[in-house]
């Protein structure tokens, strides 16, 4: 099985800034790919840049841009990472627009450069996700797994449920 992962942006691809008068994070590798080599998987995988921005500023041009990629992709199992403010929305999204692969969105609400970011245990329950799920869009985050019609997340807390 080859799984494709697609960086869109978002908390869990934040980095510290390169320049010493650096004061807001910026984007750089994929997060995705320190995380793999951690794991060092018994799968195949590629990673592949749509977009670096902020959650909030994704829109449907972007979301189109993932839609073509993933149409024009032989890969049948593929995980975005994304921000989570906007994540529900680019799942419903793709969720009206594919439904021949196996697709699981996640992210982070911390940096995966940060010690107690939840980015990999988010990025293990997509990877597990992906592998066992229907054809479909699903959001994998905080420890559960939704199709995109079902996700919800707590006001309050920030968790998706």
């Amino acid at each position: 099985m080859t799984i494709t992962f697609l960086q869109t942006g978002g908390t869990i691809d934040k980095d510290y800034p390169r320049s010493t008068k650096g004061w807001a994070f910026e984007f750089g590798e994929p997060a995705c790919r320190r995380i793999l080599e951690k794991l060092s998987p018994s799968f195949s995988f590629d990673i592949h840049t749509i977009c670096q921005k902020d959650s909030l500023e994704i829109n449907d041009d972007d979301r189109q841009k993932m839609v073509d990629f993933i149409v024009q992709s032989p890969v049948q199992h593929l995980i975005l990472t994304h921000g989570t403010d906007s994540l529900i929305e680019t799942a419903q999204y793709l969720s009206v627009h594919l439904d021949q692969q196996v697709i699981v969105l996640t992210g982070a609400m911390r940096p995966e450069r940060f010690s107690n970011s939840d980015a990999s245990i988010n990025l293990g329950l997509a990877i597990g996700a992906v592998q066992l799920l229907p054809k479909g869009v699903y959001i994998a985050m905080h420890g559960v797994v939704r199709t995109a019609q079902e996700a919800r997340r707590d006001s309050e807390s920030g968790q998706f449920i």
